[in-house]
């Protein structure tokens, strides 16, 4: 039998091509016979103010339970400047949401503000455990989700704090209320833990007034309490940086040992107060492990998709 050239060139494209189709097969039948190494999950941590000292031994905690479990998820620590910055923590969710992370833990500084970035969260397939302070029940609701909390009972914990001082008080002692942001839960609650404690030893409740969370407003709020009721006997704060403005308040109105203060949170800077009596109690919701709950369960959902809320400690401290 004759071959022409193109006959030739033609069986030799055809068995080539061939060959090729047949390397190309097996590779493809070598690549999928190796599976992927599955990445680690990547948690987000949203907090409120860093230069509140709570969050930032709030931050330590999670970074050194990351530190020991570095080979099971990788962690993103971030905060805000001051407790009322609400668009600047809405805009941390949203960079989250942004870098695919895979579940956020966030402390709200707005109950009822950052639900509607956190559905945004949740319909991006990111879980969400919310820490610290508790979101708007209603706000949920209206939003169609269901969100796990891990956190203290902040009411019962301002209460037990609450009892300490009034004990030192006589029935009809005027008192007043520092307390935080009032549109956030954990504000509220530990208002209403306090009123508890005020109602049960029959002192009198003189005033209200928030002090935002923060020492230098606190400051302001409680020197003009001072003011406005000479005869002012205590003052219950809704944490313990707004404790520090109200002692040196009280100080500077020339009053040390004349008014009681209580706060709530145990942070290192409010530890000489304790010492020297200037602070009556104050309540130790474990800040270095706050964070740490809210990533393992966290960690859980990821892990089984369920979720559920989570009740975390919280202790009085005294001298």
């Amino acid at each position: 039998m004759k071959y022409s050239a193109n006959s030739l060139s033609r069986a030799g494209w055809i068995s080539a091509l061939a060959a090729a189709a047949l390397l190309l097969a097996a590779c493809g039948k070598s690549e999928k016979s190796t599976p992927a190494t599955p990445a680690k999950p990547r948690v987000a941590l949203v907090m409120k103010s860093l230069a509140n000292e709570f969050f930032g031994t709030m931050a330590d905690g999670a970074k050194a339970h990351h530190a020991k479990n570095a080979a099971t998820y990788d962690l993103v620590v971030n905060g805000i400047k001051n407790e009322t910055d609400l668009g600047e923590q809405v805009s941390l969710v949203e960079q989250m949401i942004a870098m695919r992370v895979n579940a956020i833990v966030i402390a709200p500084a707005d109950s009822k503000a950052l639900v509607p970035v956190l559905k945004r969260a949740m319909a991006a397939g990111i879980a969400v455990v919310n820490i610290d302070n508790r979101l708007d029940a209603a706000a949920l609701k209206d939003a169609g989700l269901t969100v796990p909390f891990v956190g203290p009972d902040n009411r019962v914990g301002a209460a037990a704090v609450g009892r300490v001082l009034a004990a030192r008080l006589a029935k009809g002692d005027p008192v007043a209320i520092i307390e935080g942001i009032p549109t956030a839960d954990n504000g509220r609650q530990r208002r209403m833990g306090f009123e508890d404690a005020i109602k049960e030893a029959g002192l009198n409740l003189v005033a209200v007034q928030s002090g935002q969370w923060e020492m230098e407003r606190a400051n302001t709020v409680a020197g003009a309490m001072l003011n406005a009721h000479p005869n002012l006997k205590a003052i219950f704060c809704g944490n313990d940086n707004m404790a520090l403005g109200a002692v040196a308040a009280i100080k500077a109105n020339g009053r040390d040992g004349k008014v009681l203060v209580a706060g709530f949170d145990n942070i290192k800077a409010i530890k000489p107060l304790l010492a020297s009596g200037a602070v009556v109690a104050t309540a130790d919701q474990h800040a270095d492990q706050l964070a740490v709950f809210g990533i393992e369960a966290a960690l859980e959902i990821l892990k089984t998709k369920k979720t559920a809320d989570r009740a975390t400690p919280v202790d009085v401290v005294r001298k």
